[in-house]
């Protein structure tokens, strides 16, 4: 079964920049709807940012001016760009996407979480 698999996670000053990378494992047909998600300790999963296939987003308020959500169609690759990073933005972030492989409808995927933390 094709997963999606997270990169670029880390631990970072406040004030800082990490860029998010998430991708399938294995070839598919098509990616639709994306996008990233995060949990921190103790809280439920919220959504961060999410970009349609023709290109248009939507953020969480919280993260509004300083996130930028992008994608790849030609490799069904999806991207956040965290600048002025915060010690609230420290979670572990989800990849999501509604992906159509060679067989069958879109199914919806969760990554396996790349951890975020920002510290001094």
């Amino acid at each position: 079964q094709v997963q999606l698999v997270e990169s670029g996670g880390g631990l970072v000053q406040p004030g800082g920049s990490l860029r998010l990378s998430c991708a399938p494992s294995g070839s598919i047909f098509r990616a639709y709807a994306m996008g990233w998600y995060r949990q921190a300790p103790g809280k439920q999963r919220e959504l961060v940012a999410t970009v349609t296939r023709t290109g248009s987003t939507n953020y969480a308020d919280s993260v509004k001016g300083r996130f930028t959500i992008s994608r790849d169609n030609a490799k069904n690759t999806v991207y956040l760009q965290m600048n002025s990073l915060k010690p609230e933005d420290t979670a572990v972030y989800y990849c999501n996407a509604d992906l159509q492989t060679w067989v069958g409808p879109p199914n919806n995927i969760w990554g396996q979480g790349t951890q975020v933390t920002v510290s001094s």
